[in-house]
């Protein structure tokens, strides 16, 4: 983080050109970092690129329903198990969370 605090200190005194050729980075890198940057040391930590929702990501009455069917029945293959949780109005179609 200090590399790139004082990699924007530079630019802002030289100019995003100059300094792309002092620290050997590209432009595109020094305008993301500018962008971000408010003069602490702390908005230059990389973050999470993590998402934090998904539309299709299950409810917790779904997730009940299916650790449900899965204890009740655990011999069940994967696949009957989704045709049973169809048949009590389960929507989603991807088959991978069903294997706890």
């Amino acid at each position: 983080m200090r590399y790139r605090q004082s990699l924007m200190k530079f630019a802002d005194k030289y100019g995003v050109s100059r300094a792309s050729r002092k620290y050997n980075k590209s432009r595109s890198y020094i305008y993301f970092w500018l962008k971000r940057w408010n003069g602490t040391l702390e908005s230059l930590a990389c973050q999470s690129r993590r998402p934090h929702s998904h539309p299709n990501q299950h409810t917790e009455a779904e997730m009940k329903l299916i650790q449900d069917m899965r204890r009740r029945n655990p011999s069940l293959g994967m696949i009957e198990l989704w045709h049973r949780l169809r048949k009590r109005g389960h929507q989603k179609c991807c088959r991978q969370e069903y294997s706890f």
